[in-house]
């Protein structure tokens, strides 16, 4: 990553009291002063105080932003109303729930070029998740890079640096987040992976459930593979005078 580039750090949350103010004073400490610009929470309509402890950071610190959606949209929301609002060209996520690590940041964005790879996913090498949800996780990966064929290796990871630009030029739909690999590549990108640390949540309970994960994730994964096929990308160069 060119070092006069720095970086948004993107956090969906919802409900997540007692887990999002510890992740920024993390976010703070663990990503180089040179590299984080910014950090930006997007609270999905939380009900508990999930925005009270954001508010709390940003009395400390300037580089903390807070989002608030009107009503609850889901994550891909979150990550989307981040990345329009973000004021540097490369876009760090992470849950909000505490299991990705911050301190991994600075790794996957050292592997992120302009010029290839685009996105740097991670790739949780040991999951804190109970047993079902392990299975559940590693049969929907194989599934979906047998059906899209994106070699993605554990693409439900929440940490990512990836770049802006391509992901605003991405067809946008709920469930989005979930296939950032493929769609990037989609659009004549690269992707590289990482292994990296993953977390037990200290508080709260998932939101998600591997029902729920399965009936969401056929629908969208024909919906992606039907939007890759349909892509067109052709380089584009411009015609200057004289």
């Amino acid at each position: 990553m060119p070092p006069d580039i720095k970086m948004s750090v993107v956090i969906p949350a919802f409900e997540e009291a007692g887990n999002i103010g510890a992740l920024l004073a993390e976010v703070l400490a663990a990503v180089p002063a040179d590299l984080l610009g910014e950090v930006i929470v997007v609270d999905d309509r939380s009900s508990d105080g999930t925005a009270d402890e954001v508010r709390a950071a940003m009395a400390a610190d300037c580089r903390v932003r807070l989002l608030c959606h009107a009503r609850n949209a889901g994550q891909s929301a979150a990550v989307r109303s981040g990345v329009l609002a973000a004021r540097f060209p490369v876009i760090g996520t992470l849950d909000g729930d505490g299991q990705n690590d911050p301190a991994d940041l600075a790794g996957l964005a050292a592997r992120f070029d302009p010029a290839g790879p685009q996105l740097v996913g991670g790739v949780r090498a040991a999951r804190a998740d109970s047993a079902s949800k392990r299975l559940a996780s590693r049969a929907a990966n194989r599934i979906r890079r047998w059906y899209l064929g994106d070699d993605c290796p554990d693409t439900g990871c929440g940490i990512k640096v990836f770049d802006r630009e391509t992901y605003l030029n991405l067809p946008f739909f709920h469930g989005q987040h979930r296939y950032l690999p493929a769609l990037f590549q989609a659009q004549g990108k690269t992707a590289a992976y990482a292994p990296v640390n993953d977390r037990v949540r200290a508080h709260g309970l998932s939101k998600y459930t591997n029902w729920r994960r399965a009936l969401d994730g056929w629908s969208d994964l024909r919906g992606v593979a039907w939007l890759i096929r349909r892509s067109r990308n052709t380089p584009v160069e411009e015609v200057r005078r004289g």
